[in-house]
């Protein structure tokens, strides 16, 4: 894989910040043709750097959705318990992130829910049921202050 020269690394914050600018506009931003511009979006493509294109939906639109915030230890800090909680969690939609952590905990979640309600029927019927699980702690989202999928390159 090549180092990012500025060039890239300017296509990048761009297609971060709006990923419907064609080629052209792009090039007319960085003052680069279509050509190179076209090329250098293709190998950062292949190189796996731009990974996947996504649409980003407005929580509060589709009703105000509630974001829950979950620490997760398990009762054993072991590969087995730790591939197996990885395998079960992949699979649940609620959880738009999953992170393993350093600290007093194992595992960071992320979860987008209905409301409340929704929440309490997956904690129980999915999240708490789930092996390995030794303690979890809830965190309601009351306002969100920063949102950014931007990742500073």
């Amino acid at each position: 894989m090549e180092r990012l020269d500025k060039i890239d690394r300017a296509i990048l914050t761009l297609l971060q910040e709006d990923a419907h600018l064609t080629i052209q506009e792009i090039g007319q931003r960085i003052n680069l043709s279509k050509t190179p511009v076209h090329e250098r979006i293709k190998r950062l493509e292949r190189e796996g750097i731009i990974e996947k294109y996504v649409t980003l939906l407005n929580k509060k639109k589709l009703g105000n959705l509630l974001v829950v915030y979950c620490n997760v230890t398990l009762d054993k800090q072991t590969r087995d318990t730790f591939v197996e909680f990885d395998k079960a969690i992949t699979s649940l939609p609620e959880v738009m992130e999953c992170n393993l952590v350093s600290g007093t905990f194992d595992y960071m979640l992320k979860i987008v829910v209905r409301d409340m309600e929704s929440y309490n029927r997956f904690y129980q019927d999915k999240l708490s049921v789930i092996p390995g699980i030794y303690h979890i702690s809830s965190f309601f989202v009351m306002d969100e202050i920063k949102n950014s999928t931007v990742i500073p390159v």
